[in-house]
Parts: structure tokens; sequence; C-alpha cells
């Protein structure tokens, strides 16, 4: 049972995509909390919120093809 290292490497790609975003998604949220009277409050609050939902789907993908890559799926 080989592993395909090709696919390995690219799940990999993706998790270290979604590592910056794991920092930046809360830490735009928070801002955006600690902001309230600013008028970005609503644009940063929606790109901390599309940076953490970005950082769990790059997770997801970048699982699902580790997987796939070390069990011959």
């Amino acid at each position: 049972m080989a592993t395909n290292k090709e696919l390995l490497s690219k799940g990999v790609r993706y998790l270290s995509g979604a590592l910056p975003l794991l920092f930046i998604g809360p830490s735009l949220i928070y801002n955006a909390f600690m902001n309230q009277e600013n008028v970005w409050h609503y644009l940063v609050l929606g790109i901390g919120i599309i940076a953490c939902l970005a950082s769990m789907y790059l997770i997801f993908l970048g699982l699902k093809t580790m997987m796939k890559a070390l069990f011959n799926d």
C-alpha cells in the first residue's frame, strides 16, 4: 500500500493555506466587536466570518485529500 505523494502534498498545501486564516479570522471578529462605533464594523465582521468559514473548508478539504492519499481511496 503505497502513499500517493502528489496527493499528500496537495493536502498539506490546503492545510498550510488554512493556518493563517485560523488566526486572521478570529482576530478580525474580535476587532470588529471592539470597534462597534466605527463605520466599517459590519464589513470587518463579515470578512472575519468569511475567513473563519474558509479556514474550516480548507481544513476539511486538506484532511479529506490526505486521507485519499494515505488510504488510496
